[in-house]
């Protein structure tokens, strides 16, 4: 399951975030802003018109993502086996 995919408010935690092409940049952001396996994350609020953007906290800090980055960061939820 991925980041955009998921409720907002339900607990996750991150399991990777993955490279959509060789040395995606952005893919690289994001691990430098604390999306890393382990880490706590949730979606906190979702824009209005085709949930663009996702206001997501991991950690103690809350970013504005787009859809698709939030695409590359891969989660399970607490209530997954």
């Amino acid at each position: 399951m991925n980041l955009a995919d998921v409720k907002k408010g339900l607990p996750a935690i991150v399991v990777d975030v993955v490279d959509a092409y060789e040395q995606d940049p952005i893919a690289r952001r994001l691990r430098e802003l604390g999306f890393v396996a382990g880490e706590p994350v949730r979606v906190v609020a979702r824009g209005l018109l085709g949930g663009n953007p996702l206001v997501v906290q991991v950690g103690a800090t809350r970013f504005a993502l787009r859809k698709k980055e939030a695409q590359r960061i891969h989660i399970q939820t607490e209530f997954a086996s």
